[in-house]
């Protein structure tokens, strides 16, 4: 899927720079074509004869080099490859991109871009805690800038927590989804993912059993076949895939909240097991067992955020799938589901417990459209989510 793409890499000033060397090495191994942009800070890391042997191309430093300017330099390389990567993307950098400050070489490419561009997040963990960061970061994937990482572990500053840089073969996988030319390349594809939880009190919480498994493997085939997936998830168990735009949630009213904020998409997947209430009167502070009694916790209905995107009179997605975990009359609980929230395909699954599928790493599903009810056999999450995206991508063209 590589071979013959041109990428674009700009190397940030941080400890991960060293990974960007493994980084080129793995991407020439693909055939794929390496042009390193090295930043000054990036320097005190990494050599660029280092960056020029293993890509086997010229490394660009200097925004004010006559030579490579002489032709509008920084316009050409920031449009002649397929993909500019930023490895790592320090908070300098993503400031910067947040700002659309150009004050040096790899600024300026990244705002002279008409092309896709992924960063791959490095900092210390408060750094990355940081509000500023946060809003820089959402502010960065709401202009459609790509997120692999960063990952939880050790730093090399001695704390523990999220900011190291995704490992080599995270990124590869994201630069492959981001250049894969398949059926769905150019759509904008909303995926919601996990439960969610809704608190009690600071330490309590009300979920459901999801894992977040089918949403997250159907949102990383989307992206398989060339879609541009904005994936908003639940505190899920497993990690998200690669090459998505990730927002993550705690609560239903949040999840609705990030789906509205999302740019228009073409198609929406609600995949999410959204809780249906959530506690008015939750507490402030932790609720105690002092022997005054059992508290009395209030409920309200938490937003419908199925029915409300499908009942949109601007900006509706052409196809909108829903989900229906059921435990008995799984197809005509669904079927009327689909009728109630106005969606145009439910994927219905049986979730029982004797089915082991809630959690599981297996589902059987029945996709019911206007066509009728289409049941598939048992099979792996990853299948379903492979056969539900060629069908979205044959509904899309």
């Amino acid at each position: 899927m590589l071979a013959g793409k041109h990428i674009l890499l700009i190397v940030g000033g941080g400890i991960a720079a060293f990974k960007a060397l493994d980084l080129v090495r793995r991407l020439r191994e693909r055939e794929a074509q390496v042009t390193p942009v090295l930043t000054k800070a990036g320097v005190e890391f990494v050599t660029p004869l280092s960056l020029s042997a293993l890509s086997a191309a010229k490394v660009y430093q200097d925004l004010f080099n006559l030579t490579d300017e002489a032709e509008m330099g920084h316009i050409e390389l920031s449009r002649a490859a397929d993909l500019i990567v930023v490895a790592p993307a320090t908070a300098d950098l993503m400031a910067k991109m947040a700002g659309g400050l150009a004050n040096d070489l790899a600024s300026t490419l990244l705002l002279a871009t008409d092309k896709r561009v992924l960063i791959a997040p490095s900092m210390n963990v408060r750094m990355w805690d940081h509000p500023a960061t946060g809003r820089n970061l959402a502010t960065l994937k709401s202009d459609g800038v790509l997120v692999v990482g960063p990952n939880e572990g050790d730093m090399a500053c001695g704390e523990y927590g999220p900011g190291r840089m995704a490992e080599v073969p995270e990124i590869i996988d994201a630069i492959a989804s981001a250049l894969a030319d398949g059926p769905l390349k150019g759509r904008h594809i909303l995926v919601t993912s996990g439960p969610t939880h809704e608190p009690i009190d600071p330490v309590r919480y009300i979920a459901n059993r999801s894992s977040g498994a089918q949403g997250t493997a159907i949102a990383g085939a989307l992206a398989g076949l060339g879609a541009d997936v904005t994936f908003v998830t639940g505190p899920a168990d497993v990690p998200p895939p690669a090459g998505v735009n990730v927002v993550n949630v705690q609560t239903a009213r949040q999840m609705l909240e990030a789906v509205q904020a999302a740019r228009a998409a073409d198609a929406a997947v609600f995949a999410a097991a959204v809780a249906d209430w959530h506690v008015t009167n939750a507490g402030d502070s932790k609720i105690k067992k002092d022997g005054s009694g059992l508290p009395t916790l209030e409920f309200a209905e938490n937003p419908d955020i199925l029915a409300t995107v499908s009942e949109m009179k601007e900006g509706r997605p052409k196809l909108v799938v829903g989900f229906a975990a059921e435990t008995d009359d799984v197809i005509a609980h669904a079927t009327a589901k689909r009728v109630r929230k106005g969606c145009d395909w439910i994927v219905a699954n049986d979730v029982s417990p004797e089915t082991g599928i809630m959690g599981g790493s297996e589902n059987a599903v029945t996709l019911i459209s206007d066509a009728g009810a289409d049941s598939w056999p048992r099979m792996t999450k990853d299948q379903v989510a492979r056969q539900l995206a060629q069908r979205i991508a044959e509904a899309m063209t």
